[in-house]
């Protein structure tokens, strides 16, 4: 690779790291007032223990390796990544810290679904774990072996019964690794956890809804290099990933807006905010795949999806504080689907159903999230259950209804006017 290329992965590392500081914004605006320090730590931590998961086990587990038949790399093959760094090949090295920042973001996801009642420590250890036992190896079944397919055909036993000879399945940035990971496991934490007092009957408005567009504006930014980065060149498909980010994620807005409007009469910040990060989802899969009207397609239906999905919670009784379901679980699946619909033949390969291809693609395209949703529900809630009967998860409700800032980091965001 040549220095134009390594520099151009270097500024994208550096975008999707700021994703997360993004991310805090995002969910602390959203939050009340009395536990906005603990959800803006929670992405912070996520950063910390995130990175130290990812450089002693889960670079190793999601790259390549021979253990138990290619399911997983070797977990010590290349611990504290000291052989990539010893190697002197710059692009090796920087692809290594790019993942770094996909483990990190993928996780601090996770805490939305949480809010106001996790103790901070427990999740910590969560996001250490999670790293390392459910993200890493679902990567490396995506991206690991380096060629589409290869790494689930090795999950599912040599010329796997779902993927020998067919197309895909396809994921250019994180559409399975990233948003349909993180959003199964928030569900599954928010399930074990628990809803918060009140939920359901008093109002739980954010608390400051300039944080929430700051938020947004920062993850759009840093979303160039989650997408157009993951090309690992300055090249034709950065430059596709590029456009068909803007696209998507302009039309998710309008979509998101218009259901408010329709269903509310009013189309708010909030609704325009939460538009912006479910366009980004649901293209983020596909955004090397499709042209600018698939792109379209994908943003506008994700805008309308994740709009209306926002609301199943209180339908269900499931308490996602933050809209980490609705968003990114329900807007990654439609993402990674409609590539199997409006995939273009003239970018990739396999062209989608609407675009003359047949039904396969979409078929692989569900059964790679099929498994992807299996495999994180299970795994998640075995962590979760062993943090919650050993070091235990969730706050006392005296704490959670006096404020989680102040008991779990000795602070408060907002000095009480005197």
């Amino acid at each position: 690779m040549d220095s134009g290329n390594i520099a151009w992965l270097l500024i994208s590392a550096s975008l999707v790291l700021l994703m997360t500081p993004g991310l805090a914004f995002f969910y602390g605006g959203m939050s009340r007032g009395k536990s906005v320090l603990n959800m803006m730590m929670m992405s912070f931590g996520a950063i910390a223990v995130g990175t130290l998961a990812w450089v002693t086990f889960g670079y190793s587990i999601s790259g390549g390796g021979d253990t138990i038949n290619n399911i997983i790399g070797d977990p010590l093959g290349d611990f504290g990544m000291i052989s990539t760094v010893e190697s002197g090949d710059a692009m090796s090295i920087i692809s290594a810290g790019f993942g770094a920042t996909f483990a990190i973001i993928t996780v601090a996801l996770i805490s939305g679904s949480i809010a106001d009642r996790a103790k901070f420590g427990s999740w910590l250890v969560f996001a250490f774990l999670w790293v390392i036992l459910v993200y890493s190896p679902v990567a490396h079944w995506v991206w690991g072996t380096g060629t589409a397919g290869e790494g689930f055909d090795a999950l599912l036993g040599a010329g796997g019964p779902l993927f020998a000879d067919l197309p895909g399945p396809y994921d250019f940035a994180g559409g399975t690794v990233v948003h349909i990971n993180a959003g199964v496991a928030g569900l599954v934490l928010a399930l074990l956890l628990g809803v918060r007092k009140g939920f359901g009957k008093e109002p739980m408005r954010p608390h400051n809804l300039p944080f929430v567009m700051l938020g947004a504006a920062l993850l759009w930014f840093g979303w160039f290099g989650f997408n157009a980065g993951s090309a690992f060149a300055a090249d034709n498909w950065a430059a596709t990933a590029w456009v068909n980010t803007t696209v998507a994620t302009s039309l998710a807005i309008l979509g998101w807006l218009l259901v408010e409007k329709i269903r509310d009469g009013k189309a708010t910040s909030l609704g325009a905010a939460s538009g912006v990060v479910a366009g980004l989802v649901a293209i983020t899969p596909a955004c090397a795949s499709v042209d600018t009207w698939g792109a379209i397609v994908i943003g506008l239906i994700a805008g309308i999806l994740s709009s209306l999905a926002v609301g199943l919670k209180y339908k269900f009784g499931y308490d996602d504080s933050l809209d980490v379901v609705g968003v990114h679980l329900v807007a990654g699946l439609w993402g990674t689907l409609a590539i199997g619909l409006v995939a273009s033949g003239a970018i990739q390969d396999d062209p989608g159903l609407f675009y003359g291809g047949g039904i396969s693609l979409l078929g692989v395209q569900a059964a790679a999230a099929g498994v992807t949703i299996v495999y994180s529900a299970i795994a998640t809630l075995i962590i979760g259950l062993a943090i919650k009967y050993t070091i235990g998860f969730r706050v006392s409700e005296e704490v959670e209804v006096s404020g989680i800032d102040l008991s779990e980091h000795g602070e408060t965001a907002y000095e009480e006017a005197k």
